[in-house]
């Protein structure tokens, strides 16, 4: 049986090696893999990762950062956030990994993980986003930024919110699952929500545009209270 370190350490394995060629990257998209019971997904984006694991009884972990590819089977991870292991937060890592058409392997000492593509990372919302902006009491208020942030990765049909703080490695909870945004509608369906299981399988419909490189959303939160956010791609 994997222990968490094994499946932790796979993942990074996994994205630093196959991490190249950034505009070109066969590797950008969503792409998932199960084991035991355990579902982990992993989203590209040209600049951003992250890894998840769940399962029927809710949120395992998760981790993601930065990207850097230095070759065909070699790359560099900037970890920013690390549920398993807060430590490796500012931390890089080089690894290397098999990588085949739609599929690619990572070897552990007798371990293999196989990983299998769901999309292409394509879409008018395809990207890393952070939230620059909230409405309260009828006027849009600018955030400062700071190590304190809450970022949104998009591939072509997946999602993964994360709320972090890069300085002090802390972790305030993360969401996500599927997406479809068609004229002007954009719906989240939860897979994963690390503060509350009971809301897996729930649908969540937002209004939201996007112009050039901010995207406006409004509608109501997992929680029924209204929000209109700005964010803005990375």
């Amino acid at each position: 049986m994997k222990t968490l370190f094994n499946l932790c350490l796979t993942a990074c394995i996994t994205v630093a090696g196959i991490f190249t060629a950034k505009a070109q990257s066969p590797v950008i998209g969503a792409w998932s893999a199960t084991n035991g019971g355990e579902t982990s997904v992993l989203l590209v984006t040209p600049t951003y990762f992250s890894i998840t694991n769940y399962n029927a009884q809710g949120f395992k972990n998760t981790m993601g950062g930065t990207w850097q590819g230095t070759g065909d089977e070699a790359g560099e991870l900037s970890i920013e956030f690390n549920t398993a292991d807060s430590t490796q937060v500012g931390k890089k890592i080089e690894a290397g990994v098999t990588f085949d058409g739609d599929q690619f392997v990572t070897t552990i000492g007798d371990t293999k993980t196989s990983w299998t593509r769901v999309d292409h990372g394509n879409g008018e919302l395809a990207g890393l986003w952070q939230i620059t902006a909230r409405e309260a009491n009828g006027t849009m208020n600018a955030m400062k930024p700071g190590d304190r942030k809450t970022i949104k990765i998009l591939t072509g049909s997946k999602f993964q919110w994360v709320a972090i703080n890069t300085a002090t490695g802390q972790f305030f909870g993360t969401g996500g699952g599927s997406y479809t945004f068609e004229n002007g509608v954009y719906t989240e369906k939860l897979e994963y929500f690390s503060r509350d299981n009971s809301r897996v399988g729930a649908s969540l419909q937002f209004k939201g545009s996007v112009n050039g490189n901010k995207w406006d959303h409004s509608g109501k939160s997992s929680q029924g209270a209204p929000i209109h956010e700005e964010w803005t791609k990375q």
